[in-house]
């Protein structure tokens, strides 16, 4: 689940972290890796409001197929691809995990109440339970297999699986999907020979893939997730890939944000500025706003400009520490106490919105606990008045007046009124926490040491998740034992605590269904088990509650409700299940454990035959080509003192793909001004870039801009920049352009001068070049935040869409860019040019062997046989002549003569049917069909009768 509103949010304040998945403009990346429960989802229930809808086994591996097969196509991973499937979590994460199923039961159920209730008839084949996405359901066992046969047949099949190492973690393997992910790419940083430079693509949905990606420090790191529609109840997503639109979120980007967000501490702070740390305590606020681990803190909600308030108090509080918070995942708990003791004041100034009127405490009548600790309360502030008065006589000059004079004088009618005032808003304040103590954590007494314990907990589990963040499980056994969180205020003397983790060992399969699942899904446990959920001698009955309450507790959406049912206790668990497990069936006992990850690859010296896992749905892979090797569970744990940072020079080289905002000079501030990154105007500040003019480009002429871009390849659409071929430049009065042969599309590379040809504009082009500024400096601020100013030239130019290898006379092979017939208007402060871009896609093909290996895959695109596919043949002395020998496989065209008649029939009957029709209503003959389906007729009432015939 992640961060709730978090991705929204800083995507909106944040403008141009996202773009739009586009053929040709994807980078290149070496890393693909997928947190597969999201897919899973998706494929199989896309629409849990559809009380009617059903769906196959099959249907959905063969849906989970074809999305990966998407995802693969896309990214086209170099070196890696790396699919996880959630295993069993820690402890931590089993409590939301039971609460978000039980709520999902809970929906089910009352949805299909309401549609019998309102005469609908269901369909007789059972619902998909949802919860059997879970380790240890048969459900999950299926999916396993077919997820392998899935890798065996694409290893042994497609040539673009061959040259890639694939690893497959399924739910058998303990831990989270993006965790098992983390724990491969920290191993691979660990080696003594990692590149910086790798360049990752990490799959998912949730936001907090958004702090994991942060925390790997890597320079080149995107995600890759379905566009979100924001509205309604729910965000709406599309199933199918298909019909889907993908966006990137860098990382790159969001890392130079944030070192704006932070800017101003580099001139306040004595020690150095280090956006790595920076970064680190940026993702340890983001722990405080939300989590899947703990509850909120009392108020603080991103919807109500949490962030913004945290990262306030940062800047404020930072210089005073000495240092930095978060140190590579360890809290250092003196300058966290600090920033605590400072971000406290949130918890006044929202008490003061509440703070009415000085009769707070009479208003709580009828409630013993509450009147008992008002008393508590009352005794408490007349103690602290005390102190103070005494204090304030002490330093009288602290209440000190001035008289007409100017001279000092002291008011002790003023001081006792303002003191009066401060004791008791800190009396109600205190009752104010007590009652929330009370009500919802059902205390009697909230005492110093009820606090003291709250504080602590709440600080041990900040740096549990810090822990599992950066150095994966500590341990598999804690969890935070409330369903709220103490208050801000109330969390200090904490610095000199001792956290102390032991590592345990993570649940088997069984014991976590056990532990997550509501009685409504007991089936998808072994029937050894299901007494436990539902008898009423069950030891463990009370954890199976039938109706339970939800508290929104400040959040506005019922997803986002804790969910009130009590914690499993570990020891009555297992000892409830000690009785049953001798029941289990041998199937069971199989998937009632824990396996190692796989690494697999294509061996084509090994051929064997691969079993379907169901015959009747998936055939046999007769041609087995995969590798295996088995990857045991602790083998990517990496010491923590083995986490480092590896550091690139970004400046050097420009990684195609990789947006950043260092091409162009420009300012950054804050500030509130609708940007639309979705469907609507954002309504927090957004983080404006203002592109600053260039002294020498202002005084470039229309001319001067033209020799210096006509015909060349410079990169348009800062900060994501893409590549592009000039063929025209404009000030508004004046505009060259390239006057070329149509069809040439060629670079003019060095100082050679391209064939140009210059015309005056009239008054409708000079108004269409005034509306074109409008259109992209509107777009610029509307979308991406940023602002262009005035604009002294445009400049118009072909996208790449690709390139096109070429053979000389040598049999050297080359690659030709291939543009565009478009040509669309750019302004000219955004272009970038002379920049030294990496993309390794196409440096290591030099001779038609590179090009064309022996049984590689090929589609004819000339004639004949157009679209036919064909497999390379070593082709000896044929290919130093530059050509090649290629088998292709011809199909069979079928005839469909008998079908083309019996389509003209149908027309003409058609024809003939409408003509009759309209001359019974005594109306004009239509006109001839274009086609079978479309006609132009007068009367659109009449469309719904025709479509009848």
């Amino acid at each position: 689940m992640g961060v709730p509103k978090f991705y929204r949010w800083i995507s909106e304040r944040y403008p141009c972290l996202s773009e739009v998945v586009k053929e040709h403009q994807i980078p290149e990346f070496d890393n693909l890796y997928l947190d597969m429960n999201g897919i899973i989802h998706q494929c199989s229930h896309p629409n849990d409001d559809d009380v009617h809808f059903r769906i196959s086994d099959d249907k959905i591996f063969t849906d989970i197929f074809h999305y990966l097969e998407v995802l693969f196509r896309i990214i086209k991973p170099r070196k890696v691809f790396f699919m996880a499937v959630d295993g069993v979590a820690p402890r931590a994460k089993m409590n939301q995990q039971r609460g978000r199923r039980f709520r999902s039961a809970k929906e089910a159920e009352d949805k299909i109440k309401k549609a019998i209730e309102k005469g609908e008839t269901l369909p007789t084949e059972a619902r998909f339970d949802s919860n059997c996405i879970t380790p240890g359901t048969e459900f999950m066992a299926r999916l396993h297999e077919h997820l392998k046969y899935f890798v065996n047949m694409k290893i042994s099949t497609d040539k673009s699986w061959q040259g890639v190492t694939i690893y497959f973690s399924g739910h058998e393997t303990p831990g989270e999907g993006e965790h098992k992910i983390m724990e491969f790419i920290r191993s691979e940083k660990a080696k003594p020979d990692h590149d910086p430079n790798t360049r990752h693509c990490l799959y998912g949905l949730d936001a907090d893939l958004i702090m994991l990606g942060l925390t790997s420090h890597e320079a080149h790191f995107s995600l890759l997730r379905e566009e979100v529609r924001f509205g309604g109840k729910k965000a709406q997503r599309v199933c199918a890939p298909e019909e889907t639109t993908f966006h990137l979120l860098h990382l790159s980007l969001m890392r130079e944000y944030i070192d704006y967000e932070f800017s101003a501490l580099k001139d306040k702070i004595t020690f150095k500025y280090d956006i790595e740390r920076i970064i680190d305590d940026w993702i340890l606020m983001g722990f405080l706003v939300g989590n899947d681990f703990i509850p909120h803190l009392p108020h603080l909600h991103i919807n109500h400009d949490a962030l913004p308030l945290l990262y306030g108090t940062y800047i404020t509080i930072l210089p005073e520490l000495g240092g930095y918070i978060n140190e590579s995942g360890h809290l250092n708990l003196p300058r966290f106490e600090k920033y605590l003791v400072k971000l406290s004041d949130f918890d006044r100034e929202h008490f003061s919105e509440v703070f009415v009127d000085l009769k707070w405490f009479e208003s709580k009548v009828g409630n013993k606990y509450l009147n008992e600790a008002a008393g508590v309360a009352a005794e408490e502030a007349k103690n602290y008045k005390e102190k103070k008065k005494s204090k304030g006589q002490e330093n009288s000059l602290c209440w000190a007046a001035l008289d007409k004079n100017g001279e000092v004088v002291t008011s002790k009618e003023n001081l006792e009124d303002e003191t009066e005032d401060d004791d008791l808003f800190e009396t109600e304040f205190r009752q104010y926490k007590r009652t929330y103590y009370m009500t919802k954590m059902g205390v009697d007494i909230v005492s110093d040491d009820f606090l003291a314990d709250q504080a602590a907990c709440y600080v041990q589990a900040i740096q549990w998740i810090l822990h599992y963040y950066y150095h994966g499980v500590q341990s598999w056994s804690w969890f935070y034992p409330y369903h709220y969180a103490p208050f801000l205020s109330d969390i200090r003397n904490i610095s000199t605590l001792k956290i102390h983790f032991e590592l345990g060992k993570p649940f088997k399969p069984f014991e976590q269904l056990l532990a997550v699942l509501p009685a409504a899904s007991k089936n998808l446990l072994p029937t050894c088990y299901q007494h436990l959920m539902t008898s009423e001698d069950s030891p463990i009955i009370e954890y199976y509650p039938p109706d339970f309450k939800t508290d929104l507790n400040g959040k506005q959406q019922e997803w986002e409700a804790v969910v009130l049912i009590p914690f499993i206790d570990e020891k009555r668990l297992l000892e409830a299940m000690e009785t049953c497990n001798h029941s289990l069936k041998k199937e069971e006992r199989k998937r009632n454990q824990h396996s190692e990850c796989l690494m697999c690859w294509y061996d084509s010296d090994t051929e064997f035959i691969y079993p379907s896992p169901w015959p009747e749905k998936f055939p046999a892979i007769e041609q087995c080509c995969a590798r295996y090797k088995i990857i045991s569970l602790d083998a990517w744990r990496v010491d923590i003192s083995k986490n480092r940072i590896t550091r690139v020079d970004q400046k050097a080289l420009y990684f195609c793909g990789f947006p950043t905002l260092k091409h162009i000079r420009h300012k950054f501030f804050l500030k509130k001004s609708g940007v639309q990154v979705f469907q609507q105007s954002s309504r927090g500040e957004n983080m404006m870039l203002e592109i600053l003019v260039n002294a020498e480009s202002d005084e470039l002429s229309v001319e001067n801009i033209a020799s210096s871009v006509l015909g060349k390849s410079v990169f348009v659409n800062w900060p994501h920049l893409e590549e592009a071929r000039i063929v025209g430049v404009s000030d508004g009065e004046t505009k060259f352009y390239l006057e070329e042969p149509p069809g040439t599309q060629k670079l003019y590379l060095g100082r050679t001068a391209p064939p140009s040809k210059v015309v005056h504009l009239g008054d409708k082009e000079q108004s269409n070049w005034t509306k074109e500024i409008q259109g992209i400096s509107e777009y610029y601020l509307r979308r991406k935040g940023i602002i262009i100013n005035e604009t002294s030239a445009v400049i118009y130019g072909q996208l790449l869409t690709g390139r096109k290898y070429q053979i000389n006379q040598n049999g050297e092979v080359r690659l030709q860019k291939q543009w565009s017939k478009q040509v669309l208007p750019f302004v000219y402060q955004t272009v970038v040019k002379d920049i030294r871009a990496f993309d390794s896609r196409f440096s290591n093909i030099k001779t038609l062997d590179d090009l064309f290996p022996p049984r590689s895959m090929v589609f004819m695109l000339g004639t004949p046989y157009y679209g036919c596919t064909g497999e390379v043949q070593d082709s000896g002395d044929v290919i130093t002549e530059g050509r090649i020998r290629v088998v292709f496989s011809i199909p069979c065209e079928p005839n469909l003569d008998a079908l083309i008649q019996n389509q003209h029939e149908k027309e003409e009957q058609r024809n003939s049917a409408c003509k009759s029709f309209l001359k019974m209503r005594g109306e004009e003959e239509i006109t001839t069909f274009e086609n079978p389906y479309i006609a132009t007729i007068q009367n659109v009432s009449d469309v719904l009768i025709i479509s009848r015939f």
